[in-house]
């Protein structure tokens, strides 16, 4: 026999509409039971975030950083769960990692302009300089081989003592001793790793050749 709990057995101000009966009043049981076991079905569906922020267990096998537990602890604060927070991080090495490396190259890049221009004399010297070793880069040096030797101090000075040199063109032979070197890196050049598959540790190798060849 199933026996109903009347409404004014408890606070009717506590009991929802929808379990209430709305004949007798009394308490719909079995909805009450329904409406229980689907909250807690969502509930399984949609972890917490862990008792302390300690708890937290974050993968940073991409070695750029740690996590931090301050960072952790606000994150916590606001009811993150491992899988949300690990996605901060997995976001935070995507993003922002790179730009932070663009920056201190860019910072870098700098520093080395600002040594070429001292090392040339000043800006207006170095104006021309740079004008001068792009056109000549241009004309005698595969596009990766300029850009390699453009991007540091070294390679400027290798660039700039090559154009400097009595056989500055590839395509020249002559007596000049560093034309076995180019002959050399002719045949580098030919590798269908440089070439056809743009190998950037054989493009490297074959930049290395070029600055071990004309630097100081």
């Amino acid at each position: 026999m199933t026996t109903n709990l009347l409404i004014e057995d408890i606070d009717p101000a506590i009991i929802p509409e929808k379990f209430k009966n709305p004949q007798s009043g009394a308490l719909r049981l079995q909805a009450l039971v329904n409406s229980y076991a689907e909250l807690e079905n969502k509930m399984s569906r949609h972890p917490r975030a862990p008792q302390s922020p300690e708890d937290y267990c974050i993968e940073c096998g991409h070695g750029l950083f740690q996590p931090d537990v301050e960072i952790n602890r606000r994150l916590h604060a606001k009811g993150l769960t491992q899988e949300q927070l690990q996605e901060v991080y997995d976001l935070a090495a995507e993003r922002m990692v790179p730009m932070v490396r663009q920056i201190a190259n860019d910072f870098q890049a700098d520093r080395e302009i600002e040594r070429l221009i001292n090392h040339f004399g000043g800006p207006e010297s170095w104006k021309e300089v740079s004008r001068q070793l792009l056109a000549f880069g241009q004309k005698n040096l595969p596009a990766d081989v300029l850009s390699s030797l453009s991007s540091s101090y070294e390679g400027v000075l290798a660039l700039y003592k090559m154009m400097k040199s009595e056989s500055p063109s590839l395509a020249k032979q002559s007596e000049n001793p560093s034309v076995a070197g180019e002959r050399d890196l002719q045949s580098m050049m030919r590798d269908p790793r440089y070439w056809r598959d743009r190998d950037p540790a054989y493009i490297a190798k074959v930049t290395e050749g070029f600055q071990k060849m004309y630097g100081e």
